[in-house]
């Protein structure tokens, strides 16, 4: 991902910092990287607040190893950014998109999803 718009590249980088395992590891370094409103749907089908989010993962225990792939970024709005892109962690794999917000000078994932994949690519569009 060359010559990307600031705001992309900003978005694309906290991303990436928020999938360090010492990122993921830090109250501090963690929540500073999280909209006071954010919100996720996880792959597990559950719903996750900041307050939640940030105690589940920095709760001690050492963070799995994930590995993002085929990020690509929009700017939606002088202050958003859309990113989707995909992960892979012990050969779970899954479609990620989140939502990037300016705010206060910083840009703060506000929303993201995440949502099972199949490791291969399905035969068909149908699948």
């Amino acid at each position: 991902m060359t010559d990307l718009p600031p705001a992309v590249a900003a978005a694309v980088e906290g991303e990436l910092r928020l999938l360090d395992p010492t990122v993921r590891s830090s109250v501090k370094l963690f929540s500073a990287l999280l909209h006071p409103d954010f919100e996720e749907f996880g792959t597990s089908g559950r719903r996750w607040d900041r307050a939640s989010i940030i105690a589940a993962m920095t709760a001690g225990a050492s963070p799995r190893s994930v590995t993002a792939s085929d990020m690509h970024g929009v700017q939606l709005a002088p202050d958003v950014v859309h990113l989707t892109f995909a992960t892979e962690s012990h050969g779970v794999r899954s479609h990620r998109s989140s939502i990037w917000r300016l705010t206060e000078g910083h840009w703060l994932l506000y929303f993201h999803q995440g949502t099972p994949a199949p490791v291969s690519p399905p035969e068909s569009p149908a699948d």
